[in-house]
């Protein structure tokens, strides 16, 4: 399947000092982007989530594949620290497209890379034209990623008030706890060695057409989460771990509901009992 994604954006980090101006801003390493992209993010000094992102080295820096609704706040963001650093940042007209279940045949001028946060997600490619012939729909790839549970962007997470690992984003190879500091790194290394992240994205299954975000999920009379993005009966939730009973049904506003974690390794149990 391969899909344009008109909702994505390319933001350019170009420069002598794009490398290092990164490195201190992200949470992930940036040097591992030598041989691979990264999924990242950048985070309040709190560390609460502002912006989550996949970034991949090219030519004398690096492009950010990112919310096409909110790339000039990124950028906003960005330009507020560059300080004397030689970078250059800016939105550009590159496209975004993913591709699943299918290997695609990179072309001339095409930036092609495995998704870096889970392999079912297949391929990222970004390139000046939309090429190739489109298979699928964005509504598709959405409906692909939330069935593997896999959250993304403001649809998400709610920008100040979501902590990064509520979003599953350790799993999702977003984080790197060894590299050195970054904006937010204290309170995420702290949540991290001490198992406090109580909320989880997790799917939600329904029967029917599930709530938008920020509908309450309710289980025996009590509030255990906040719904997502969703698509027809399939959606991801915000979910107090702690309260929840996963064997048991929900309500999504007034749909009835199955919670179930996501595809991939997700240490709810350990979590609870911590």
């Amino acid at each position: 399947m391969l899909t344009l994604l008109p909702s994505r954006a390319v933001v350019s980090v170009a420069g002598a000092d794009a490398a290092g101006f990164l490195q201190g801003l992200i949470t992930n390493d940036i040097a591992k982007a030598a041989g691979a992209p990264l999924y990242a993010a950048l985070l309040t000094p709190q560390g609460k989530y502002l912006f989550d992102f996949i970034l991949a080295a090219h030519d004398d820096g690096f492009l950010i594949d990112c919310e096409r609704a909110r790339a000039e706040a990124l950028i906003a963001r960005l330009l507020a620290y560059r300080l004397r650093a030689k970078v250059a940042i800016a939105l550009t007209d590159w496209c975004v497209m993913a591709a699943w279940g299918e290997t695609p045949q990179p072309q001339s001028g095409e930036t092609a890379f495995p998704d870096p946060r889970h392999p079912a997600l297949g391929f990222r490619l970004l390139a000046p034209v939309a090429l190739g012939t489109t298979t699928a729909s964005e509504s598709d790839y959405h409906r692909h990623r939330i069935g593997l549970g896999v959250p993304e962007g403001a649809m998400d997470f709610a920008p100040e008030e979501t902590f990064l690992l509520e979003g599953n984003a350790e799993e999702l190879h977003g984080v790197d706890f060894k590299k050195g500091c970054y904006v937010g790194q204290e309170l995420t290394a702290r949540m991290k060695h001490r198992g406090t992240a109580r909320r989880r994205v997790l799917r939600v299954r329904a029967e029917a057409a599930l709530p938008p975000f920020g509908t309450p999920l309710m289980q025996d009379g009590s509030e255990v989460g906040t719904m997502m993005s969703a698509l027809d009966g399939a959606g991801l939730a915000l979910v107090r771990i702690d309260r929840l009973a996963l064997e048991r049904p929900v309500l999504a506003g007034d749909v009835p509901a199955m919670v179930s974690a996501p595809d991939y390794p997700l240490l709810l149990s350990k979590e609870r009992s911590s």
